[in-house]
């Protein structure tokens, strides 16, 4: 029964991290194309909601694989989240094109870029990322995790799981059927109509502009 309660509480808090971290890479992901490109680009992996799955993961793993070296100096930390960090981006490149068949970037003319999946530029980005988030962001996330309401954040995190399932199922239909619209096939119904109306090829360009056309 203990055992049972520690995966529980193990669970929701990773959940409520997925949900910020993914949230929070949302926020900078977007924030940096409006500063260096003077452009709104949707990064999110879902067609509805702004979530970078690909960050929330990662804190996740971060959290999971670096809180043991949290007093650990932080070239220590640095080259720890250097690998972790790659090998996660890696993984997730090469996940995401098996489901939707192309990944959502592509570093093959950055220079040190493995397959195009992961680069020296990306990989010291998540050395830094590490360190300034074991040591100094998770700590107040989980302060603001240990605020909410337990019997209020199992519900909302019930419909939240819900919710991301089916929006995950959505977005590999709207992408499963952009892709025939680009080969000029008709939609069948009126759900490939709506999708054609809402989540079309303009839309998800916006969220997966690096690799869409490939």
């Amino acid at each position: 029964m203990k055992k049972n309660k520690v995966k529980q509480e193990f669970f929701y808090n990773m959940f409520w991290l997925f949900i910020f971290g993914s949230i929070f890479g949302w926020i900078c992901e977007v924030g940096y194309s409006l500063l260096v490109y003077k452009v709104f680009i949707n990064h999110s992996a879902l067609v509805i909601g702004p979530f970078d799955i690909c960050y929330g993961i990662c804190a996740c793993c971060l959290t999971f694989l670096l809180y043991r070296f949290k007093d650990e100096g932080n070239m220590t930390l640095f080259c720890i989240s250097f690998f972790l960090g790659s090998l996660l981006e890696y993984v997730m490149s090469w996940g995401m094109e098996l489901v939707v068949g192309f990944a959502a970037w592509d570093y093959s003319k950055r220079f040190l870029n493995i397959n195009g999946r992961v680069c020296f530029r990306m990989s010291c980005l998540w050395g830094v990322l590490g360190i300034v988030w074991i040591k100094y962001i998770y700590p107040k996330v989980e302060k603001l995790i240990n605020k909410i309401p337990k019997n209020v954040g199992k519900k909302i995190m019930i419909f939240l799981v819900i919710f991301l399932i089916a929006d995950a199922g959505l977005t590999i239909s709207a992408v499963v059927r952009a892709k025939e619209c680009e080969r000029g096939i008709e939609p069948h119904n009126s759900y490939e109509r709506f999708l054609d109306k809402t989540f079309n090829k303009d839309y998800l360009y916006n969220m997966f502009n690096n690799s869409w056309s490939d």
